[in-house]
């Protein structure tokens, strides 16, 4: 599903670049007419069209975009993926945020896409976090979904995640979950721990996850056995893509990688301008 904030992400963005007006696109007669290509110079997914038509329908209506690809495409260096017509001022004055935010999703599915095909064949669905970029984490999270990841919880609203520091304050995980339950009973409750025997304490407890913080590759694959089915197990912890598909094979149910909207490469685009 689309996320319902674009209108105001993309308003926020355009404030921040056009401010009180383009003074560089000022210098164009308003009436001239222009066209544009966008282009990757590298293989990618894509990702990001709602927001880059959003750019341009809060700038100026007159312009149109028509796309050859669609959100979730495998794309490859030098393809044309959408052609723009309008008043050359406002190609000019939409182009960088446009961009920013189709180059930005399109990195993030990307990189999930490689983390996708990583565990492909195994039980595994690779998750996304809450390291998102600010203001962007819905975009982010849908990003991830149409590259074929999960998402985890939105926010601290949506879900337990009972850490450490939340077992400590409660007194113990059986206190902390019973508490969940009780202040939300419908919501799910995950608990992190740090090694097989706080796993069998979360278990006892009836957690719906628990979350393996940091495991090595051994001690995962035992914590899979003790599991015996009575939890979805999460692997968390320094992810990487070399790594991903051997704890994949553990038998886990999820990979949680923060890396995918947190340290995350833009997408090289290019928007070629012509006037008309």
């Amino acid at each position: 599903m689309l996320p319902p904030d674009i209108k105001a992400i993309v308003a926020i963005a355009l404030a921040e670049d056009v401010g009180g007006g383009d003074l560089t696109a000022a210098l164009i007669p308003s009436e001239r007419p222009a066209q544009a290509t966008v282009v990757t110079r590298e293989d990618a997914v894509l990702c990001g069209i709602p927001w880059f038509l959003e750019v341009y329908a809060q700038l100026d209506p007159a312009v149109s975009v028509q796309w050859d690809v669609a959100d979730g495409d495998l794309v490859r260096s030098g393809q044309l993926l959408c052609r723009l017509t309008g008043p050359a001022r406002s190609l000019l004055t939409g182009e960088r945020t446009a961009l920013n935010f189709l180059q930005t999703l399109s990195g993030t599915a990307t990189l999930t896409r490689r983390y996708v095909e990583a565990v492909a064949g195994t039980h595994a669905a690779i998750l996304d976090t809450r390291k998102t970029l600010p203001g962007l984490r819905q975009a982010q999270k849908y990003a991830v979904a149409k590259a074929g990841g999960r998402n985890h919880r939105m926010g601290l609203y949506d879900a337990f995640l009972i850490k450490e520091n939340h077992i400590m304050a409660a007194g113990s995980i059986q206190a902390a979950v019973r508490l969940a339950r009780s202040h939300a009973p419908d919501m799910s409750v995950e608990v992190e721990v740090e090694d097989l025997a706080e796993l069998e304490e979360a278990l006892e407890a009836g957690s719906d996850v628990v979350l393996l913080d940091n495991f090595d590759l051994p001690t995962m694959a035992n914590a899979v056995v003790l599991n015996e089915g009575r939890a979805k197990l999460e692997a968390s912890g320094n992810v990487s893509l070399e790594m991903v598909r051997a704890i994949a094979e553990t038998g886990v149910d999820f990979i949680s990688v923060g890396s995918l909207t947190k340290d995350l490469r833009a997408v090289d685009l290019s928007l070629r301008f012509q006037l008309s």
